[in-house]
């Protein structure tokens, strides 16, 4: 029997969130969303809500690549986000099972930092990221705190320090880096993104709400499903389109976020807007 290709096949390799806003779940929502067929591996069960986390338990790096492996012999995966990694263990597990059997697109979202600003992994979790995982990426998308640690540096405060840091972030081996810039003051939150051909600005104004949860997380996600559309035989500069438009669908979802009223800390972006 014969199957049509048609809807993208992408995977989420993420811990979970009870609340439904970021990792696991928050992934899930935002590569439906978009048109994709979405899978999943976790990674550690998190006990967390919007207004925080209280416990987290890592699942172990063989259970980590049983799940993997067993998806992987049965589901064509066109692209994959990797996002919260503690172990080199479990970045070494990921790296030799994504080798083995590589989809199209990998996208790593490198998160280190708490929105607190405490540091999550210790200094070989960082390693990790930035020596087994970064050069196994096609983009990798660090807020600035992130980028921060992954360099050893502190968080630029300006657009100027953004584009002085770029060029060690390229450094890092990954051909798409997108400098997140939503922690610095102002009306805008101004993305840098770097690619083969040169770098750009990615503009957008700053939208007045506390429903942040999850957002690193959905735009993550929403560039692997993006890019899960491209054609095999995609260009530089259709790879840029759709990092552009996965932001797009982030201020989108953030700003219809105002019509949910989910818990009392930080709620989610709103990943269904163009439905309810």
């Amino acid at each position: 029997m014969s199957h049509a290709v048609s809807i993208p096949h992408t995977l989420t390799i993420a811990g979970s969130d009870p609340s439904g806003g970021a990792g696991l779940q928050g992934d899930l929502k935002t590569l439906s969303a978009l048109g994709t067929y979405a899978t999943n591996v976790i990674t550690a069960v998190i006990a967390q809500n919007t207004c925080g986390v209280r416990e987290v338990h890592p699942v172990a790096a063989e259970s980590i690549r049983v799940q993997l492996d067993h998806l992987l012999d049965d589901v064509r995966i066109d692209a994959v986000k990797i996002g919260m990694v503690a172990s080199r263990e479990v970045a070494e597990t990921l790296r030799e099972a994504l080798e083995a059997r590589r989809p199209r697109w990998i996208v790593l979202d490198p998160v280190m930092v708490a929105k607190s600003g405490d540091i999550l992994v210790d200094e070989a979790g960082i390693s990790a990221v930035r020596d087994v995982l970064v050069p196994l990426a096609d983009v990798i998308t660090p807020n600035l705190p992130e980028a921060a640690v992954l360099l050893g540096v502190e968080p630029p405060t300006s657009a100027d320090a953004m584009e002085a840091m770029l060029p060690a972030l390229k450094q890092l081996s990954a051909p798409y880096v997108l400098l997140k810039g939503g922690h610095l003051d102002g009306d805008s939150c101004p993305d840098l993104l770097a690619s083969p051909g040169g770098d750009r600005w990615l503009p957008a104004p700053r939208i007045d709400t506390q429903n942040l949860h999850g957002t690193g997380c959905a735009l993550s996600s929403a560039i692997a499903a993006k890019l899960a559309h491209l054609p095999q035989d995609a260009d530089e500069a259709q790879v840029i389109d759709a990092i552009g438009d996965a932001k797009r669908w982030l201020h989108q979802a953030l700003d219809a976020s105002r019509r949910l009223s989910v818990g009392q800390g930080r709620g989610p972006v709103h990943h269904f807007h163009a439905w309810w």
